[in-house]
């Protein structure tokens, strides 16, 4: 489970984030929707102890991310290509994680074939580092390396971006089936309303920071709701 308590974060006179009180309960798949600027990725990073609130915490399986470092061990992300080591292949990278993450080589490799078809024969074998691969190739490995350890808790943000239309596809389906097999609390920031709904039963709306709509997207019936909002604010 994920409980957001009175979360503020500042930039200077802008108020990126502001969150009374929110709950992400444990299985939940959620999708964090919202304009430019609403702060969907400033959440994302505050999850993730990549940025300190103002005020208030998140708390991951009970735990102030903050102040422990033990929801680490159940969490997988992927923000940006930040958290790529590009001066590695992807074979390197993809053992560096299962080091530290206690898997062993042979096992990383197995994992490794469910992504076979997301890979399409462009990553593995290719003899280049991370930083050379095109930026679609990018996010592919990087959503492979947040899934590795199969956390109970995987965050991404913009998991389409870059990718073309089959790869979209197969994310989206390899997320499904993720959540299916392990009933992981899955967060999902994207523009894509589609894949959004397609994919997730319930649904935050960002704006200015803050939480103002929590939508159960039953066999998609956020979509009109959501298209009316963003129709609106065009």
């Amino acid at each position: 489970m994920i409980t957001i308590n009175n979360l503020v974060k500042r930039f200077g006179e802008k108020v990126a984030v502001n969150i009374d009180h929110y709950t992400i309960q444990s299985g939940d798949m959620l999708g964090l929707v919202g304009n430019n600027g609403a702060g969907k990725t400033t959440l994302f990073r505050l999850a993730l102890d990549l940025l300190k609130a103002d005020e208030g915490n998140v708390m991951i399986d009970d735990i102030d991310v903050s102040k422990n470092e033990n929801w680490k061990e159940v969490t997988g992300a992927f923000i940006d290509d930040g958290f790529l080591i590009e001066y590695l292949t992807p074979e390197e990278y993809f053992t560096f994680i299962g080091k530290i993450c206690g898997i062993t080589k042979d096992e990383v490799s197995e994992r490794l074939t469910r992504f076979e078809r997301l890979m399409h024969n462009e990553i593995m074998g290719q003899k280049k580092l991370i930083r050379d691969f095109s930026a679609g190739n990018k996010q592919k490995i990087g959503i492979i390396g947040a899934m590795l350890n199969r956390p109970q808790v995987l965050i991404l943000d913009e998991p389409f971006n870059f990718l073309d239309p089959t790869s979209q596809s197969v994310i989206k389906h390899e997320l499904k089936a993720y959540h299916e097999e392990t009933n992981a609390t899955i967060l999902i920031s994207s523009h894509n309303l589609t894949h959004t709904v397609d994919i997730c039963p319930r649904i935050a709306l960002l704006e200015d920071g803050h939480i103002i709509r929590d939508i159960q997207n039953n066999d998609g019936s956020a979509e009109k709701e959501l298209e009316a909002y963003f129709n609106i604010e065009e």
